[in-house]
């Protein structure tokens, strides 16, 4: 009796977090942060576009999505090309017609010193955390803006509100996605997208329930905003 109320339990869906029928876009989501979060999304009814630059690892993911009975496109794809980017949209409309969240996660970081940064370390973090995830914001937003809606959720960091030793570049990265973040809410918002960031501390477990709050229509009033998960680090 005690184990079968534990998995009715575990089935109940909240309406106000109910993502059926929602097609979402989650890069770097073949490890880690990425890959969590895509399972919460689907787990709370969506259909998944799961993009990485390793393929087995998003046919890892890709199944998993499968077994909670939802679809998924798989997608290879490197964020700091932007060919790469626009052919992924064009395979997601193509599949499901519409795109109703983009998470965009994939992101690195290389430790340095600021006066070892070398120009290719500085150039890999900035084209990958920054550039790549401005490029994937503008693609999904352009096909967001013809449907009128959408929720952009973009991945920071608390180095993106403090500095921290060894992260030059990295902070830097994450500085630039705080702002972009609210620039694209502003002039995005008469369309009805909404455009907001996570930024999480260093973590070994996953910041899904944020993903899901900014993701479903309880958050329809929250745009341009930054939602810290950092167990107050940054309050200091």
């Amino acid at each position: 009796m005690g184990s079968k109320i534990q998995k009715e339990s575990k089935e109940v869906r909240v309406p106000e977090f109910d993502l059926s029928g929602k097609v979402a876009i989650v890069t770097g989501a073949g490890r880690g942060m990425g890959y969590h979060i895509a399972l919460a999304l689907a787990k709370y009814g969506a259909d998944l576009v799961v993009c990485s630059r390793t393929i087995s690892e998003l046919e890892r993911v890709g199944k998993e999505i499968e077994e909670l009975g939802r679809r998924v496109l798989i997608q290879q794809m490197d964020v700091r090309k932007s060919s790469e980017i626009h052919s992924m949209v064009e395979e997601t409309v193509r599949m499901f017609n519409h795109i109703d969240i983009l998470v965009n996660n994939a992101g690195i970081n290389i430790p340095q010193w600021a006066v070892d940064v070398t120009e290719e370390a500085w150039d890999t973090i900035i084209d990958t955390n920054l550039k790549g995830l401005f490029f994937c914001a503008q693609a999904v937003g352009k096909v967001m803006i013809e449907q009128k809606k959408g929720k952009i959720i973009n991945i920071s960091s608390q180095a993106g509100s403090v500095g921290i030793l060894y992260r030059a570049a990295y902070c830097s990265s994450k500085g630039g996605v705080n702002l972009l973040t609210k620039v694209l809410a502003i002039e995005w918002a008469k369309y009805n997208i909404k455009v907001n960031a996570i930024a999480p501390t260093f973590i070994e477990t996953d910041v899904v329930g944020g993903i899901i709050y900014l993701a479903s229509d309880t958050s329809d009033l929250v745009t341009g905003h930054i939602l810290l998960i950092d167990g107050g680090w940054t309050a200091h």
